[in-house]
């Protein structure tokens, strides 16, 4: 579809929120279709998490995303779809890919939303290609359970604060969840969720740096538990780390269920989003350092600092072994 202004932020570049969210909706269409190929049961595919996915190049107003998904493997109970991204110019006939994603889904029965049911399998055209989707999946299981585990994190208000301060920046939104905002089950779309992660997360690193800013990646979003139409989520947003070039901001989405369940506020859904700074001609600024004042604050700048390095390193490697080739 094309890119339209109310899709992009004042500088005319869209918003990583916009992306995710189309990147869902073909994983949601694609693993549904797949889940539902054999007679049984009926379905819906919800999203498990989605895995850190980079932002390759800007996309602008006026051009035409075209989003592709592929299903690359199949476990008893789990769907792998990998979506690339493709921005055209319209005017010029120029084409280039701005993301590619691997995203996790899991079917879930029409009739009882807490049944998960089994997938049909796919058809490998290698043996390796089993065994390495075998490998990514028992990969992102492990990480999905340690990411929960880690989760009891509060973000609280700060008083005053100073200016590149974590509580200087940090944001909130609240949002009631609507029929629009769901799936068949009555479940919130991990589209829209993961938008509305974007948002807030623009607005953290908009307040620290006080220039425009785009989306660089983001880490990779565990959905830990489902929201229900009706619930209140708060998205809730707060700088970790700086380098000199890029923010890292972690944000978290906490759900009340008001309506019909008396039930107490809970964790669904967590990442980190890294944000770079623009000048006017879209050339990278440096970042103002972020100054931790609390040890809990000086412990997540550190832990930042090692993804930092982990993904700087990964990349370093990358570019050697395509010099290599």
């Amino acid at each position: 579809r094309i890119m339209r202004p109310d899709d992009a932020n004042i500088a005319g570049n869209v918003h990583g929120g916009t992306i995710l969210k189309m990147i869902e909706e073909a994983g949601a269409i694609i693993s549904t279709r797949h889940c539902n190929s054999q007679a049984g049961e009926p379905c819906v595919a919800a999203l498990a998490r989605v895995e850190r996915t980079d932002f390759l190049s800007p996309m602008c107003i006026g051009e035409v995303a075209n989003v592709s998904a592929e299903i690359t493997y199949t476990s008893r109970h789990s769907v792998e779809v990998q979506v690339n991204v493709m921005s055209e110019n319209i005017l010029t006939g120029a084409k280039k890919l701005t993301n590619k994603a691997t995203l996790w889904y899991v079917p879930l029965s029409l009739k009882n939303v807490n049944k998960v049911l089994e997938v049909p399998p796919i058809q490998y055209a290698r043996k390796e290609q089993e065994d390495e989707g075998k490998k990514r999946y028992e990969e992102q299981k492990l990480d999905r359970l340690e990411t929960k585990q880690r989760n009891g994190d509060v973000m609280l208000p700060v008083i005053n604060p100073e200016p590149h301060t974590v509580g200087y920046s940090q944001s909130s939104l609240i949002h009631l969840v609507g029929p629009s905002d769901c799936t068949l089950l009555g479940f919130v779309h991990g589209g829209v969720t993961m938008k509305l992660m974007d948002e807030v997360a623009g607005i953290v690193a908009a307040r620290h740096c006080k220039t425009n800013i785009v989306t660089a990646s983001v880490d990779a979003i565990n959905f830990h538990e489902k929201i229900k139409k009706g619930c209140v989520i708060t998205v809730s947003g707060r700088m970790t780390f700086t380098s000199n070039k890029s923010m890292e901001i972690e944000v978290f989405v906490d759900a009340d269920p008001f309506v019909d369940e008396p039930r107490e506020r809970y964790r669904a859904v967590s990442a980190f989003f890294t944000y770079v700074s623009l000048s006017k001609e879209g050339k990278p600024l440096p970042v103002p350092q972020l100054l931790t004042e609390t040890e809990d604050e000086k412990r997540r700048f550190e832990e930042g600092k090692g993804r930092y390095l982990q993904t700087k390193a990964k990349r370093q490697a990358q570019m050697q072994q395509a010099a290599q080739q």
